[in-house]
């Protein structure tokens, strides 16, 4: 044994490394290297906890699979009426979610271009192009009142027209 130990002696000091410890008291080995007192009382309070909760899981997931298995017959006999109302009711929540990001987004826009006017906030983008932010809003009220105009122009014409067709017959 003697040869063994003086051998391991050789190989640390051949290899650079310093020798290793030697604890001759296994007591006192056991005492550094054994948990706490916290650890244990964790370990033994979520070991069951951890072993109930799987348990459960496994019985969800037995329940689910034999819920899938009675209910699949039922789905192919009533697809016919489940596939059309389920694409229903997915294209009237996708239109309400559509309609309210449209309508949120014009409610931001015309909330800018009225602080705009106002001269809040945004103002300074119409600065950055020299001044001439007044001119582009000027344009813009000219083209809406233009639009305004060719658009109650257009439903007089169409009015004549439909009273014509009804005087005719």
């Amino acid at each position: 044994m003697a040869a063994t130990t003086e051998h391991h002696r050789e190989h640390y000091r051949t290899f650079g490394r310093d020798q290793p410890e030697h604890h001759t008291d296994i007591g006192q080995t056991l005492r550094e290297k054994s948990p706490s007192g916290t650890q244990i009382l964790a370990v033994v309070t979520l070991f069951p906890l951890g072993g109930a909760l799987m348990c459960l899981a496994g019985l969800i997931l037995a329940g689910t699979l034999i819920g899938l298995a009675v209910s699949t017959p039922l789905f192919i006999l009533f697809s016919p009426i489940l596939v059309p109302a389920v694409l229903t009711i997915g294209l009237a929540v996708t239109g309400f979610l559509t309609s309210g990001a449209f309508g949120i987004t014009a409610l931001s826009s015309l909330s800018w271009i009225i602080n705009y006017m106002r001269g809040g906030k945004g103002q300074h983008i119409g600065q950055m192009v020299q001044g001439q932010g007044q001119s582009y809003i000027e344009q813009a009220k000219r083209g809406v009142r233009d639009t305004a105009g060719y658009i109650g122009q257009k439903t007089k014409d169409v009015g004549q027209k439909t009273q014509e067709a009804a005087g005719r017959t």
